[in-house]
């Protein structure tokens, strides 16, 4: 028996819908990052990317669990003084509620060249409406 190494050829992507309503971000955000690694492929190698496209629909039904709502806090840096801007979770999923999603998976994601283009496959809608129906209707069908 011969180990045969994957090739850029061999990679086949398919589309994942996964639906945020009323469920716990940071444990779908583990599935979306597994998806986009392609970990769940029998010829997944961490050197390529082998992931999948992933939309994420209902983006700001999702929920944190214990007392994350009032607590967690999302903050960006400028640089200069006075710079840092703060926005708890309830802010922010009103705001932008695919901004959540994002952050949760790009840290999931390995921190490596890699990770800008598995991030490019993930689509995150803060309803049911998407682009993508076409495809998804031929994945399903």
């Amino acid at each position: 028996m011969k180990t045969i190494p994957t090739k850029i050829s061999d990679i086949k992507r398919e589309w994942h819908v996964v639906d945020l309503k009323g469920k716990i971000i940071g444990r779908i955000a583990t599935e979306v990052a597994g998806f986009l690694m392609g970990k769940g492929k029998p010829y997944y190698v961490r050197n390529l990317d082998c992931g999948d496209y992933v939309v994420v629909l209902n983006a700001k039904n999702g929920k944190m669990s214990g007392k994350k709502m009032e607590t967690k806090i999302y903050d960006a840096y400028s640089g200069y003084p006075g710079g840092r801007k703060e926005k708890t979770f309830k802010e922010l999923i009103i705001e932008d509620p695919k901004r959540i999603l994002y952050e949760a998976v790009a840290g999931m994601l390995p921190k490596n060249k890699l990770r800008a283009s598995m991030l490019t496959r993930l689509y995150i809608y803060p309803d049911e409406k998407n682009p993508h129906q076409d495809r998804i209707n031929k994945m399903s069908s």
